[in-house]
């Protein structure tokens, strides 16, 4: 039994510390919001798999090996003859800009069926379903299969949680809520920011409207922290005070952490606590999810920063 399973896109990424029509050294990597949580979870001590489809290149023996490596389960990762493996370079136009560009149109994860997405489920039985606003805006089959994933967890008794992440370059603002919307009546969990939840709900309460079919709405606010709202009332974490090299993949870190803490049937008070400690570690170097905490680091932003550990 798997305590969480996730699917969508990984892309190799290509990483640069100034703009990068100047060449130069390059970083090169892994990056994908919802094999970000996997990596996430598998460090802190629990079983994450990871459903997707790579090309059968390179690129996607790099994003199969590095999962491995973090104790990801990839028993669902399809090797497409077909379709590439998607690519993603960030660049640093400013010292604190990053500037994103994709390279995903046709990529292999953009052929992910519902019967490959039902099938995982059947299989590894998941605890909990984790799944993204990403996934369904790759193409009409990955939108399908999002679908087909949170109604067969749902009906087996899995758990299921919905982060947003709305990418303005994927699709637009009305075509992702009709997307998502249609999700919702199947998620226990919604993870969002401020301005993404006009895409889960048209009320002028729309924490109030969406805590009427949902569990628990937690909402993100960067460096103002989070908010976790549910039938009980609403509970605030603030941001832990560390410096911020790269905030990309904190939404994910944050996520991870809070998961991990719903599978150890930890108080509300406790997730955002984690998810916080989780987001941290995260912005505080470069990558996606190279700085992600296991464990026993959970405790490490105690000290005061500087603190040499001897």
């Amino acid at each position: 039994m798997t305590d969480v399973l996730t699917f969508g896109e990984t892309m190799v990424s290509v990483r640069t510390a100034r703009p990068m029509r100047l060449g130069g050294d390059a970083h090169l990597s892994i990056a994908g919001s919802e094999s970000n949580v996997a990596i996430g979870v598998a460090r802190l001590g629990h079983d994450a798999a990871w459903l997707s489809a790579v090309g059968n290149d390179e690129p996607g023996r790099l994003i199969q090996r590095t999962l491995r490596a973090e104790n990801v389960d990839t028993t669902y990762l399809r090797f497409s003859d077909d379709s590439f493996t998607g690519f993603i370079a960030f660049d640093q136009p400013s010292h604190d800009i990053t500037r994103v560009s994709y390279h995903r149109r046709g990529s292999a994860a953009s052929t992910l069926t519902p019967a490959e997405a039902t099938a995982a489920i059947a299989t590894a039985t998941p605890t909990l379903l984790h799944v993204t606003g990403i996934t369904p805006a790759l193409s009409d089959t990955a939108r399908a299969a999002t679908l087909a994933a949170v109604r067969a967890a749902s009906a087996a008794g899995t758990q299921v949680s919905l982060d947003v992440n709305y990418r303005a370059r994927l699709w637009s603002r009305p075509e992702a809520a009709a997307a998502i919307r249609e999700l919702l009546p199947h998620v226990d969990t919604i993870f969002a920011s401020d301005d993404e939840l006009d895409l889960l709900t048209d009320a002028s309460d729309p924490i109030a409207d969406l805590l009427q079919s949902v569990d628990q709405v937690v909402v993100t606010a960067g460096g103002k922290g989070a908010w976790a709202h549910s039938a009980e009332g609403t509970i605030h974490r603030p941001a832990l005070p560390v410096t911020v090299i790269d905030s990309i993949g904190a939404g994910d870190a944050f996520v991870s952490g809070y998961l991990s803490a719903t599978l150890d049937g930890l108080p509300v008070e406790a997730r955002l606590e984690r998810a916080a400690t989780s987001g941290a570690f995260c912005v505080t170097a470069y990558g996606d999810w190279e700085s992600l905490p296991t464990r026993t680091d959970l405790t490490l932003l105690a000290h005061a920063q500087g603190t040499a550990l001897r």
